[in-house]
């Protein structure tokens, strides 16, 4: 008789704890997650009297690759659009949430004598509400449809953006083991520079791809070519540097933006499932009972921090935003839990040993204990607004009830809404296409210097280098020149006075010192731009490009080809 895997026989035993403790949960009305958690525990080693894990090691692997299917679901009901059609309301209240509840965590750590790195993942941890709970609650409450559900559900989406950011930040922080604010600043501009480079390469192929693929594609082909994609970002994101689970989320967002997004999610969700309840069980095996109750006094004092940090600074955080007292409450009453990125960052922490063990069992009690009371502080909002406005005087209340946004104040006039969007189309232009050349460079000078060094004389390798860097970069010096130069709306603009002349012309002069300083880049590699003949080059590059026909060609037919894709999902949809 064969002998069985250790591995197979562990997830064997995974799955009929999981599946007996969801079918229990699901029962009892209470959050699936919280199934797995116990499943987990149940089957772990820290269990006695039942049968238990054995290969550790294998379902620790099994449970990253959970991760990264997380985040790839993730991304694929993000969009970069909804983001932009936001305002600045959420944005101001996530950006304020998750500060404030970084520092209440990291003060929180230091009062029971932690270390910093204790209390800065602690910080992390509690910054960061769960959506899955979140979503669920609303749902079996019926509030889905209420303004301030749609109101939390986008600050959701923004912390989720956030903590893919603060992933990235921590692990950072876990290699340099100091904190150093100019290392922290050039990690955050690589992570900018990363993901601009590869959501534009990525948006204006990958369509493309799958468009050229379609007459090939069934269900199996796109799920096996998106998960391709999918893994094929990780190995990218790894290598430069990143977690895998940014990579992940990264594709995930970009197939967000085409027309087969929703079949992916759909082929893509059952394997998800399973993944995902490994990694969720995985939590649960590091639940220790014993540890749970040598740290009880912390744990409290944690669940405490979060209920009502959660409650007073996050309706801080909305009342800056602009909203109500009453919406601000509703919305706040909300975030208070903690879930599926606090397990992400544990399992972060202790995958690279700078976090101690006991942080990870006090992060999961509370969370279970947090995800427990969710509805009833959903219930609690209203209630205690009622009380809130028995207790503060009238006149504070008239103010804070106020909401600035609902405010009359004076509409832009129409040709200050043509300079807002003008201005807007000039960063993006010259945000997209400045990191497209710094991408080129980069290409040019490491990988193709090399190759270039096997077929030319010495003497020549570098201007052959810089003269094909500049062929390349064409396009997009281009665009950095010229690019949304000659619209309707700039030209109205430009003939609306003075006024809008000088800001028209102080836009087209940073354009050209940008477009300049690339060009200078590839010249000097060449020749010193300073000589003559550097002077002399840098001239005649910068005239072609101005006056180039194809060029302009070519740039106008790769932004056709960008905006169609960024579009062509919602064009279909409206259908």
């Amino acid at each position: 008789m064969s002998q069985l895997e250790p591995l197979i026989a562990d997830l064997a035993l995974i799955l009929i704890c999981a599946g007996i403790m969801t079918l229990l949960f699901k029962s009892l009305k209470q959050p699936i997650v919280l199934g797995y958690i116990v499943a987990g525990f149940l089957a772990s080693p820290n269990m006695p009297y039942m049968p238990s894990v054995t290969d550790g090691h294998g379902i620790h692997i099994w449970s990253e690759i959970g991760v990264i299917f997380l985040l790839f679901s993730l991304g694929l009901e993000f969009s970069f659009k909804k983001i932009l059609k936001m305002g600045a309301v959420p944005i101001i209240a996530a950006l304020f949430v998750i500060l404030a509840m970084m520092y209440v965590g990291a003060c929180a750590g230091e009062l029971f004598g932690w270390s910093q790195m204790d209390c800065i993942y602690l910080g992390g941890m509690l910054a960061m509400s769960s959506t899955t709970i979140i979503f669920k609650a609303f749902d079996d409450m019926g509030l889905r449809q209420q303004r301030f559900a749609g109101l939390v559900l986008s600050v959701l989406i923004i912390e989720d953006i956030l903590a893919i950011v603060l992933m990235v930040m921590l692990s950072t922080l876990a290699v340099s083991k100091e904190f150093e604010g100019s290392q922290m600043l050039g990690s955050i501009l690589q992570l900018g520079l990363y993901l601009v480079l590869w959501f534009t390469v990525g948006l204006y192929f990958i369509p493309m791809l799958l468009r050229k693929l379609k007459p090939l594609m069934n269900d199996e082909t796109l799920l096996i070519t998106a998960l391709a994609l999918c893994f094929g970002m990780v190995v990218a994101a790894s290598a430069a540097g990143f977690s895998a689970a940014f990579g992940a989320f990264v594709m995930g967002s970009i197939l967000a933006e085409t027309v087969e997004a929703e079949t992916i999610e759909r082929l893509v969700a059952p394997v998800k499932n399973l993944f995902g309840a490994i990694f969720f069980v995985s939590v649960g095996m590091m639940v220790d009972v014993a540890l749970i109750i040598e740290y009880i006094v912390p744990i409290i004092s944690i669940i405490a921090a979060v209920i009502l940090g959660q409650t007073i600074l996050s309706t801080c955080g909305f009342l800056l935003s602009g909203q109500s007292l009453k919406t601000s409450m509703q919305c706040s009453f909300s975030l208070t839990q903690i879930g599926e990125f606090a397990f992400i960052l544990a399992t972060l922490g202790t995958s690279l040993h700078v976090t101690s063990d006991f942080l990870y069992p006090i992060v999961v009690a509370v969370s279970v204990f947090t995800t427990f009371t969710t509805p009833y502080m959903i219930r609690l909002a209203e209630p205690a607004y009622n009380v809130l406005v028995r207790i503060l005087p009238a006149k504070w209340i008239t103010k804070l009830e106020r909401n600035t946004n609902e405010k009359d104040e004076k509409a832009p006039s129409e040709l200050q809404k043509l300079w807002n969007e003008s201005f807007k189309r000039f960063n993006f232009i010259i945000l997209i296409n400045s990191v497209l050349c710094i991408a080129i460079m980069a290409v040019m000078y490491y990988v193709g210097q090399p190759i270039i060094e096997t077929i030319v004389p010495s003497s020549w390798v570098r201007p052959v280098t810089a003269l094909i860097g500049v062929v390349i970069c064409g396009p997009f010096l281009w665009m950095l020149l010229r690019g949304g130069g000659d619209t309707p709306e700039v030209n109205k603009l430009w003939d609306s006075g003075p006024r809008w002349r000088v800001r028209l012309t102080a836009c087209g002069v940073l354009r050209i010192f940008i477009t300049i300083f690339f060009i200078s880049c590839f010249v000097d590699y060449a020749v010193p731009w300073s000589t003559l003949l550097g002077i002399f080059a840098l001239i005649a590059i910068l005239a072609i490009i101005f006056y180039s026909s194809v060029l302009e060609k070519k740039s106008n037919k790769m932004v056709k080809n960008f905006t169609d894709n960024l579009s062509a999902r919602e064009k279909l949809n409206n259908q």
